[in-house]
């Protein structure tokens, strides 16, 4: 005979300890109910709450999702796990989630349609309230074997046309870049975009590329080599075999142009010097290698995500939000704002203290 574990105590057993029904018990541990006095004596209210703490009772989530058809879950997809921008993000939303004793049951999709369905049927065996996707493709649908079951969706840091989404300005994040590198006299300008199908890049390159073009340079190179340093370091290998290398160069993600400057650097161009480079997401790996980059509310992109999903749980009609970015600038394409004692890539070693 199989032995079942994890035997939780029932509302039935307090009941019987204390002397009263179950239904009494059921109205005093409601967590909703903020007058139980109106069911109970104050003696029997604080027995009852004893006894609970006693045997270690906690609410059925199964139970109260049958009743309710809520489970107070919901379901968050990302690309990758680990990344600094993703879980920046999911920060936000775990707080919201913890402030409203929701759980956020996390996926990784590896940026895979396939994979991803796969994923959101498992979320639904879950009994998810709603969804939240950090991993939209342009050009298709997100989800759209949900759309039977009218499951809530909002996105966050992508967008697309059929959602409800929360994202940066990722076209004013192009156009500050471009107009930074225009100010400092740059005139060959290329991009780093990722991928194609990430609405991030695109709009990010589409304005950077419509700024340049204003200022009556040459359009842009544009390489959609990825955001990652390997990406970034096969971008600037695809760079030197042209005839001139860029004198401006904005990525996608601080972590490609960091991949980008250091082949530059092995091939004799000194980041901010003979290339002014600026990134996104202002990372602390940014702040730690003089990158000057594009800020963006990640924790709150994060928190406005969850927040609009349980509006639109509640009820509510809820509209896509843009949220604003700023700039920093570092030695990467100011080399005026050096921090002493260091060169880009290099330490230069301190003397040791006199005695």
């Amino acid at each position: 005979m199989p032995i079942r574990i994890n035997q939780r105590p029932t509302q039935r057993q307090i009941a019987a300890r204390v002397g009263v029904s179950v239904t009494t018990v059921s109205r005093i541990l409601n967590p909703s109910e903020t007058h139980p006095e109106r069911w109970a004596s104050p003696e029997t209210i604080e027995a009852i709450r004893e006894v609970a703490e006693v045997l270690g009772y906690r609410r059925n989530s199964l139970a109260v999702s049958l009743r309710t058809s809520r489970s107070q879950t919901i379901g968050v997809f990302l690309p990758v796990i680990g990344d600094y921008t993703l879980a920046s993000i999911f920060a936000g939303i775990d707080d919201v989630a913890r402030e409203h004793g929701i759980m956020a049951l996390t996926a990784s999709t590896l940026d895979t349609p396939g994979l991803r369905s796969d994923r959101a049927m498992n979320m639904l065996d879950h009994l998810v309230d709603g969804i939240i996707g950090a991993d939209a493709h342009l050009g298709e649908r997100y989800l759209g074997g949900l759309d039977a079951q009218r499951v809530p969706i909002v996105l966050v840091h992508r967008r697309h046309d059929d959602h409800v989404s929360v994202t940066a300005d990722d076209v004013a994040a192009g156009q500050m870049a471009a107009r930074h590198l225009i100010s400092l006299g740059r005139t060959r300008l290329a991009v780093i975009i990722g991928r194609r199908y990430m609405s991030t890049g695109v709009d990010r390159a589409a304005g950077f590329v419509q700024t340049a073009l204003e200022a009556g340079l040459e359009e842009p190179v544009v390489y959609d080599h990825g955001f990652t340093v390997q990406a970034g370091r096969e971008a600037a290998l695809a760079m030197i075999g042209r005839e001139s290398v860029p004198d401006g160069l904005f990525g996608m993600h601080d972590l490609c142009v960091l991949g980008a400057t250091s082949v530059l650097r092995q091939h004799g161009y000194v980041t901010g010097e003979d290339v002014a480079a600026v990134g996104v997401y202002d990372s602390p790996v940014a702040g730690a290698c003089d990158l000057s980059s594009i800020g963006i509310g990640l924790h709150n992109m994060g928190r406005r995500s969850l927040e609009l999903l349980l509006d639109r749980l509640g009820g509510s009609d809820i509209e896509s939000e843009t949220l604003p970015v700023h700039l920093t600038v570092r030695a990467s394409s100011d080399p005026s704002l050096q921090r002493t004692g260091h060169t880009w890539g290099t330490m230069t070693p301190k003397a040791p203290p006199t005695p």
